[in-house]
């Protein structure tokens, strides 16, 4: 379980701080929720708390594991399904998962594909969630202003 003042990621929304527990009725069943406000996205979301396993919560990365991830980011890109929707499932489902890692090889893949060919509307709306994701975790990592975060995962790419 995790404390008010903890740093956490909560996939497909990225890292942020518990600044609350609370508890909600819920069906009739009292349930407790983290409230979670989530800077880099301007955004305040409850989870509840027996859900975060199943959701992919997790702690935010230590510092020493950052150069781990922008070497992920340095890598060459991995060949993707050519077919867009397949290709568009597969990364939305990567990112699901929560693993810094898999979320920076998604950004590393869709910002190669988008310097060959221009990619879809989608997929350019996904390559956004998915660098907002990185960096806001990058910001809490490293201490990164977001500027900076965004100028070492651009770097990198």
């Amino acid at each position: 379980m995790f404390k008010v003042g903890e740093q956490i990621v909560y996939p497909m929304y990225g890292a942020g701080i518990i600044t609350d527990i609370v508890e909600k009725d819920f069906l009739g069943e009292p349930r407790s929720y983290y409230c979670v406000s989530l800077p880099y996205s301007k955004m305040e979301v409850s989870v509840p708390v027996d859900k975060c396993t199943s959701l992919g919560v997790r702690g935010v990365i230590d510092q020493s594991r950052i150069q781990e991830v922008l070497d992920v980011l340095s890598e060459e890109a991995e060949t993707m399904n050519p077919n867009w929707n397949k290709r568009y499932r597969e990364n939305t489902e990567r990112l699901q998962t929560g693993d810094i890692l898999e979320v920076a090889a998604v950004v590393r893949n869709l910002a190669r594909n988008d310097r060959v060919k221009p990619l879809s509307t989608g997929e350019k709306k996904l390559l956004g969630t998915a660098k907002q994701i990185l960096e806001s975790e990058l910001i809490f990592a490293g201490g990164y202003t977001l500027e900076e975060a965004d100028e070492l995962v651009e770097f990198h790419i």
